[in-house]
């Protein structure tokens, strides 16, 4: 089977050169890279790599094909939204025969419904050499001569293309959470609904301070939170309250912001299931997974908030916690179904806060 040629060239005039293996359409964004060996279904449908190419550093991708689509408590199970986010796919080797028993189509044909571009052949090493020396760049995959623009996705807010649109109920348990969509993961959503919750999700911009609740969630999601000005103040409106709080991935960076800190774009973002963090209170290191391009500078949060982990790669913040009342926030996935598990257990600390302050 003879495929077409496609090129991915980065803003500093690098070019490669690979074949197409997904929708045959020139594209652009911002390329980072991944480097997770596992679960590209996860991957490809995170809302926080909306107007990203993703480059994947696992040497073979493909050969476990892409599960069935299938709905439970109102989301689609096995991935963790309803389509392929990423603007274009970047691999090394394409596994054209899949088995696996929960497949039920292959990468490919997943692509092209999607109209995603994919491209194998690439030499992702020598890619993400690059970008770890230069740092994350724009970049475009082009077919033939018919050639875009460069793309920054980073210039607007990306949140509000991927929050939902209007408010929705998941569940039927015995606590109400507001969980404030800002490119929710689905795992999220399953890890409250099976701690006995009613999920009330609702847009990244809604005042949800008049909702009846027992606790607030504040999603992760894509670009610069910055740019989510109504998010943040909603979530400073809160802060008078004692209701628990739980912020994760850009979920922290909203809560650090509503608590004065500053918020700085990392050289290559964090996009793995391998990065270890520390907390800082206890000493407990914990492998984790990531997908973030922003980190806290936690230097001006307030008194009342402090450091609770912090990444042992680089040293920078992974989580806050108020000292006095029942917030914290994670830079992390605590939700991560592909990759490591270690931290789920956070979604039963917020239920245990939630239980504490109802007594």
């Amino acid at each position: 089977m003879s495929h077409r040629k496609a090129k991915l060239i980065l803003e500093d005039g690098s070019t490669f050169e690979g074949y197409s293996f997904g929708y045959e359409k020139s594209v652009s964004g911002e390329v980072v890279f991944n480097t997770a060996m596992t679960g590209y279904p996860e991957s490809l449908t995170d809302p926080s790599y909306k107007g990203q190419i993703l480059i994947s550093t696992y040497p073979l991708v493909g050969n476990y094909g892409v599960p069935e689509f299938s709905m439970e408590d109102g989301i689609v199970k096995n991935f963790e939204s309803e389509k392929i986010q990423i603007t274009g796919f970047v691999i090394s080797g394409y596994s054209f025969e899949y088995s696996h028993w929960s497949a039920k189509r292959s990468l490919s044909e997943w692509l092209r419904e999607n109209k995603v571009p994919g491209l194998y052949g690439i030499d992702t090493r020598a890619l993400t050499i690059k970008l770890r020396e230069k740092g994350t760049m724009l970049g475009k995959i082009i077919f033939d001569n018919d050639d875009v623009p460069f793309y920054d996705p980073n210039t607007e807010n990306m949140v509000e293309k991927v929050s939902v649109a209007r408010k929705t109920v998941h569940g039927k348990g015995k606590y109400k959470i507001v969980l404030v969509d800002l490119g929710v993961k689905h795992n999220i959503v399953r890890c409250l609904i099976r701690r006995n919750t009613t999920v009330i999700r609702v847009p990244w911009n809604y005042d949800f301070t008049g909702e009846e609740y027992d606790g607030v969630v504040i999603s992760n999601g894509p670009g610069d939170p910055r740019k989510c000005e109504d998010t943040v103040a909603n979530v400073k409106k809160i802060y008078s309250d004692n209701k628990p709080l739980f912020g994760i991935c850009m979920g922290n960076q909203i809560m650090s912001l509503a608590a004065g800190a500053d918020i700085f774009k990392l050289k290559y973002g964090h996009r793995s299931h391998n990065q270890p963090v520390i907390n800082v209170e206890n000493k407990k290191c914990y492998i984790t997974s990531q997908n973030h391009g922003f980190a806290v500078d936690p230097g001006k949060l307030s008194d009342e908030w402090s450091e609770l982990f912090v990444n042992l790669n680089d040293g920078t913040c992974e989580g806050i916690k108020h000292k006095t009342k029942p917030f914290f926030a994670t830079q992390f996935h605590p939700e991560a179904s592909s990759g490591p598990t270690d931290t789920e257990f956070l979604f039963d600390e917020f239920i245990d806060l939630i239980i504490n302050n109802n007594k």
